[in-house]
């Protein structure tokens, strides 16, 4: 009898063990299914699948469908809301329902957010499981009255300045013009068309401003955004009725067409562009430099925005701090450049197709930089419309070319070039002397046609420095011819000619060929003389020069200002000191000598060295085509401050005097 009681007691065990089990069973499965719908719930919020978080809440009698759609896109959009992530804490089964501590990860606007919260959920009818939603589900402290707030505190953009502080580029005032409807009056096709007209905009632009579905009465309806010292403009603007100026900020450009070229302009971000430089910072509202120093420099100019996310009660008093990170004004860039002398040269030539290049040989420090025709980047800032587009866009003259990065054929110019190789090689010297008489020349008749002609004729030795002074084709046609392909070749890549230079704004390479090497005997020989397939990028040139003032050593040039201006050279020992030395003298006496072809920007006072170039650009092997005119020079034995040098083009030279018109220009910069 005992034996059995002992059996039925362990059988009672049993069942009630097993019992015991099943109810735990059920309730672990009841409260992994009740995490699971927690997880997808929050796993909808990211791709903003409000309906399908919709599906999975009860909501009390005072919040409906359509406020809970609302409120979950407003606050999770608005803070911009990504990688949300929650980890289960703590679950706890309570009668029917579960609650689960968890804790929320998530990137916002404003930085990291985390923090813990508790969830509770119940079955439905159909004994799903659902979450009893409130708006505290989304931050432990936003009850159902309380807003979630995002404030932004903007990072203003760094100016760009010359070296005097002259402001180039800065965040500064323009005017928004705008329409008031109610105050246009009873002849309002009238006002319309006479607004269209001062502002370069249709008439059916403005109405269909005027038809926008927000428009009121009493609505500001912008127009057109213009530059704030148009004075004039808008003085008879204010004489229609309805018209409403605005000031607001924006990027200007103080100095206009005559310094676009150096600082570029700024738009808004293109949706490509933001998809590679969303981790840095922008949105789709960021403005960005487009081309010029403010591309260059962009990621210093750029200020960083503030953001601060924090619940607001329902009286307006803020109670909680979500997110918040502080605001950062961009960096002042200080450059080189002196804009009172780039404005003298840019107002001397804005009317002709050329380019100045002016630095200090001595520290690489450019002073000017001057590309014509040119733009006004406030037009970018503005806005333009399509007729004012397509006058830039299509004018002949291209302003939108920045012709001091692009390369060209240097003609003359590069007759100190050949020079300086082949007395630095070894392979010329100042006192080789060549034997030819009139005004062409070629080596035999393996050459064709093809002659080597000069333009004038001169009377003594056919030496280097009479070559220069008279700027003799011939002479350095043969002096090529007897340094050689290799020797002339090697000598142009040590002066880093198919390289780029290292220089912020990006310029062109130099070339000597379009090919691999020089093919022909005879395009070595027009190479000499800077013809054949030469093309040379103004700023390495006036790098190149700069080895004459520096005893053989070519100077970096650089455009952001720095208090020690010690320099760095490029390229040193480019050209033997001794070959540098002779090269420089000669280009004095090509100034000096009354029989010089620079002579006449002799200045009293100044001591100059320089060098004339007219480059020949064929139509076809027939025609003639257009002339480049050049001049290139610098100040002899000044010191460091006055130290300069310039390099100088101008397009049709054959029509305005080419490079004696630039020799006037230079003129009167040095005079004034």
């Amino acid at each position: 009898m005992k034996k059995k009681v002992i059996i039925i007691s362990v059988i009672v065990i049993v069942i009630i063990l097993l019992i015991v089990g099943l109810i735990l069973v059920l309730n672990n499965k009841n409260t992994k299914n009740a995490e699971e719908a927690l997880k997808t719930y929050f796993s909808y919020i990211e791709p903003k699948n409000y309906e399908e978080m919709y599906n999975l809440v009860n909501l009390n009698d005072n919040i409906s469908k359509e406020e809970f759609l609302d409120r979950n896109k407003n606050i999770y959009e608005g803070i911009d809301a990504k990688n949300i992530q929650i980890e289960i804490k703590e679950v706890e089964k309570e009668s029917k329902d579960v609650s689960i501590k968890y804790l929320t990860k998530m990137n916002t606007s404003a930085g990291n957010v985390e923090f813990e919260n508790t969830a509770t959920l119940s079955k439905n009818k159909n004994k799903k499981y659902k979450i009893d939603w409130s708006s505290n589900l989304i931050f432990p402290e936003l009850n159902n009255d309380y807003k979630v707030r995002v404030s932004k505190e903007e990072g203003k953009r760094g100016s760009i300045l010359d070296r005097n502080g002259n402001i180039l580029a800065e965040q500064g005032n323009i005017s928004s013009v705008g329409i008031v409807p109610r105050k246009l009056g009873e002849n309002k096709e009238k006002s319309i068309k006479s607004i269209a007209e001062l502002l370069g905009v249709s008439v059916e632009f403005i109405n269909n401003e005027l038809a926008k579905s927000w428009v009121k009465d009493d609505s500001f309806v912008p127009i057109k955004e213009i530059s704030y010292d148009s004075t004039e403009l808008k003085q008879q603007l204010l004489q229609i009725p309805g018209i409403m100026i605005n000031s607001k900020t924006d990027r200007v450009y103080p100095y206009k067409d005559a310094a676009s070229h150096i600082t570029g302009y700024v738009q808004a971000i293109t949706a490509d562009e933001l998809q590679n430089m969303q981790e840095m910072g922008y949105n789709s509202n960021s403005y960005i430099g487009k081309t010029g120093l403010e591309k260059a420099y962009e990621q210093r100019l750029k200020g960083t925005n503030g953001v601060k996310i924090f619940i607001e009660d329902a009286n307006g008093n803020e109670i909680k701090t979500i997110a918040e990170t502080k605001g950062k004004d961009g960096e002042n860039i200080k450059l080189t450049i002196d804009i009172n002398l780039q404005q003298k040269l840019y107002n001397k030539i804005k009317n002709d197709k050329g380019f100045f290049v002016v630095m200090n040989p001595k520290t690489g420090e450019i002073l000017a930089l001057v590309s014509t025709p040119s733009y006004d980047a406030n037009q970018f800032i503005l806005g333009m419309t399509n007729q004012e587009w397509n006058n830039i866009v299509n004018s002949e003259g291209n302003p939108l070319l920045t012709r001091f990065l692009e390369s060209w054929c240097p003609g003359s110019t590069f007759k100190p070039i050949t020079g300086a190789i082949g007395l630095t090689t070894g392979k010329l010297s100042e006192n080789n002397e060549f034997n030819y008489t009139g005004l062409s020349w070629q080596k035999d008749s393996s050459w064709g046609n093809h002659m080597i002609t000069t333009l004038t004729a001169y009377n003594g030795k056919k030496n280097l420095k009479n070559a220069l002074v008279h700027s003799d084709n011939i002479y350095f046609a043969q002096a090529a011819l007897k340094i050689g392909e290799d020797t002339f070749t090697q000598g142009l890549d040590k002066i880093k000619f198919n390289e780029d230079i290292d220089f912020i704004l990006g310029t062109s390479k130099s070339t000597y060929s379009n090919s691999e090497g020089i093919e022909r005997e005879s395009i070595l020989a027009d190479s000499g003389y800077g013809q054949g397939e030469l093309l040379v990028n103004p700023v390495h040139m006036a790098s190149i020069y700069s080895a004459f003032v520096n005893e053989g050593n070519m100077i970096k040039p650089y455009l952001e200002y720095k208090e020690d201006r010690t320099g760095e050279y490029l390229v040193e020992n480019a050209f033997s000191k001794e070959a540098a030395n002779i090269i420089k003298e000669d280009l004095i006496e090509v100034v000096e000598s009354p029989t010089g072809t620079a002579h006449d920007i002799k200045i009293e006072g100044i001591k100059l060295a320089g060098k004339t170039g007219t480059a020949e650009l064929k139509a076809s092997k027939e025609t003639q085509g257009e002339t480049l005119g050049w001049f290139n020079c610098f100040t002899v034995d000044e010191d460091i401050n006055n130290s300069m040098l310039i390099v100088s083009m101008v397009e049709d030279g054959g029509s305005n005097g080419g490079s004696r018109y630039l020799k006037k220009i230079i003129r009167s910069i040095f005079e004034d």
